[in-house]
C-alpha cells in the first residue's frame, strides 16, 4: 500500500514509478532514517497519542528493522518506493496496524531532510577522522626530514630556497582549514526539522525541542516551511568538499611534478603507482592523478546541486531528491580518497639529494639585493642592481657566486667582497625567521602549531 495513494483510482505508470523511486539510492540512509522514527515514536507517546504498550510495539519493531538492515537481511520490494516507504512497510508486517500510528502528524517531507542531516552529522565524524589521518601522515614527514632544502616555486619558476618541511607544512594548513570549515558547519547541520510536517508544522503536541535533544541536534528549525525546503546545509557542505578536493588536488599536482624523474624530489612506493600496458618502465603516479581529476567531480556535484535548488518556488518539491545522489557520491569519493593519499604521503621518500641539485645561485639574487638594503640602499634600487647582476652572468656563462668581484663592482661600487657569503643554502634558509618562514626554527614552531592542532581536533571530535 503506497503512502499516498487514498485520492488514486489508478495505479502509477510504471515508468513513471521507476522514474519517482528513490529506494535505489537512498536506501543508505536506513539508520538514520530508523532512528528518527524512535525518536518519533517517543514523542508521539510522551504526547499522549499512542500508549505506551503500542510505543514498545513500535519501537521493539523499528529495532527488528534495523537489525535486517546490519545483518543485510532486508528484503526490498519493487513497490517500495524509497527508505522511508520500505521501513513502514516492513514494520506493518512485523508488527500490524499499529505500525499505521507511527506517521502521526509526521510527513515524508520533514523525516528524509532529517535523516539526511542525521546520516551527514555522523558522515562528518569519519571524514575528519580521515582528514586528520592525512594531516598527521604530512606532520610526520615534515618532521622526519628537518634539513632537506629544496627549490621553491612561484608561477612554477624556481624562486627562492626552502625547506622541504616548509613546503610539507604548505598543505598541512589548507587542511586544518578545510577541519575548521567542516566544524563551522554543524551548528547548521545539526538543526532538526522533524514535526515541520509537510510544510505547516503539526497540531499533535509533540515537542520538538524534546526531539532535537534526543537526536543529537543543537536547535529546532524555526520555519517549518524552510525546515522541509531547506538544502542549503548539503549544498554548504559540497562547497566545503569542493574546496578540498581542490586543496587535494594541489597537493597532488605539486607530488606528481616532484616526482617526475626530472626533478625526482621525492619517490613514490611501488604500490601508489601503476605500470603502462606498452612501456614497462612506467611507474605512473595514478593514486595522484585520480586526487587531480575527482576535485573536477566533486565540483561538479555542487554545481548540480545548486543548479537544482536555484528556481524552486517555497516548501518541498520532489526536484529535492536530486540533492542524495550528489551528497552520496561525494562522501564516497572523499572516504575513498582520503585514505588513500595519507598512506602516498607515509610511505613516498623524499630525495635531499636531488633537491639540492635542483638549487641554482639565482634564486639567491633576492639576498643579494637584501645585501644591498643593509648598507642602506633603498630595495627598489637593490633590486634593480641584482637584477642587472643576474643578467651579466647570465651572459659570462656562469653563476652568481662565480660572477667576478670586478664585474660586480661595474655594475655599483656598495656590492663589496662580503657579498660571496649569501651564496650558502643553509644560511640563506636560516635567514627567513619570520613567524610562518622557513627557517630551521620557524619550521619548528610550525610544526608545534600543527602538532597542537592535531592533538586539539581528537580532544573534541565532530
Amino acid at each position: 500500500m503506497k503512502l499516498w495513494g487514498g485520492r488514486y483510482d489508478v495505479e502509477t505508470d510504471e515508468l513513471m514509478h521507476q522514474l519517482n523511486r528513490s529506494i535505489p539510492f537512498d536506501r543508505r540512509l536506513w539508520q538514520a532514517d530508523i532512528t528518527g522514527s524512535r525518536a518519533w515514536a517517543e514523542g508521539l507517546r510522551d504526547a499522549g497519542l499512542i500508549s505506551h504498550a503500542e510505543w514498545e510495539a513500535l519501537d521493539e519493531g523499528l529495532q527488528r528493522v534495523a537489525e535486517e538492515w546490519a545483518e543485510g537481511g532486508f528484503e526490498i520490494r519493487e513497490s517500495d518506493e524509497d527508505i522511508h516507504s520500505a521501513v513502514e512497510r516492513r514494520l506493518f508486517e512485523l508488527v500490524g496496524e499499529v505500525a499505521g500510528k507511527l506517521h502521526t502528524g509526521r510527513s515524508r517531507n520533514d523525516q528524509v531532510a532529517t535523516g539526511t542531516r542525521l546520516f551527514l552529522l555522523w558522515e562528518s565524524a569519519r571524514l575528519e577522522a580521515a582528514l586528520v589521518r592525512l594531516q598527521t601522515s604530512l606532520a610526520d614527514l615534515a618532521e622526519a626530514n628537518p634539513d632537506a632544502i629544496m627549490p621553491g616555486y612561484t608561477h612554477f619558476q624556481p624562486a627562492q630556497p626552502i625547506l622541504f618541511a616548509h613546503w610539507v607544512l604548505s598543505h598541512f594548513w589548507p587542511l586544518q582549514r578545510d577541519r575548521e570549515r567542516l566544524r563551522d558547519l554543524r551548528p547548521r547541520l545539526a538543526t532538526l526539522p522533524l514535526g515541520a510536517g509537510a510544510l505547516a508544522g503539526h497540531s499533535l503536541g509533540v515537542d520538538r525541542q524534546q526531539l532535537a535533544r534526543r537526536l543529537g541536534f543543537e536547535r529546532v528549525a524555526p520555519n517549518s516551511l524552510d525546515a522541509v525546503a531547506d538544502r542549503d546545509f548539503i549544498a554548504e557542505f559540497l562547497s566545503w568538499a569542493a574546496l578540498l578536493g581542490v586543496h587535494l588536488s594541489r597537493l597532488a599536482e605539486d607530488l606528481i611534478v616532484f616526482t617526475n624523474p626530472a626533478l625526482n624530489f621525492v619517490r613514490l612506493d611501488p604500490r601508489f603507482t601503476t605500470g603502462s600496458s606498452l612501456m614497462p618502465q612506467k611507474a605512473n603516479p595514478d593514486a595522484l592523478e585520480l586526487a587531480r581529476g575527482k576535485s573536477g567531480r566533486l565540483i561538479g556535484n555542487l554545481v548540480g546541486l545548486l543548479t537544482t535548488l536555484k528556481g524552486l518556488p517555497s516548501g518541498y518539491n520532489k526536484d529535492l531528491q536530486e540533492d542524495k545522489e550528489p551528497l552520496f557520491d561525494t562522501l564516497d569519493t572523499l572516504l575513498a580518497l582520503l585514505p588513500v593519499l595519507a598512506d602516498v604521503v607515509r610511505t613516498m621518500r623524499p630525495s635531499p639529494e636531488a633537491m639540492r641539485a635542483a638549487l641554482d645561485d639565482a634564486m639567491l639574487a633576492t639576498d643579494l639585493a637584501d645585501s644591498l638594503v643593509r648598507r642602506g640602499v633603498p630595495f627598489r634600487e637593490a633590486h634593480h642592481l641584482a637584477g642587472r647582476a643576474v643578467a651579466a652572468a647570465e651572459r659570462a656563462g656562469c653563476s652568481l657566486r662565480d660572477l667576478p668581484l670586478a664585474a660586480y663592482q661595474a655594475i655599483d661600487s656598495r656590492f663589496q667582497a662580503d657579498l660571496y657569503e649569501i651564496f650558502d643554502w643553509r644560511a640563506a634558509v636560516a635567514a627567513k625567521t619570520s613567524v610562518g618562514g622557513t627557517a630551521p626554527e620557524a619550521v619548528r614552531e610550525q610544526l608545534a602549531q600543527a602538532r597542537v592542532a592535531l592533538a586539539e581536533g581528537a580532544r573534541s571530535g565532530f
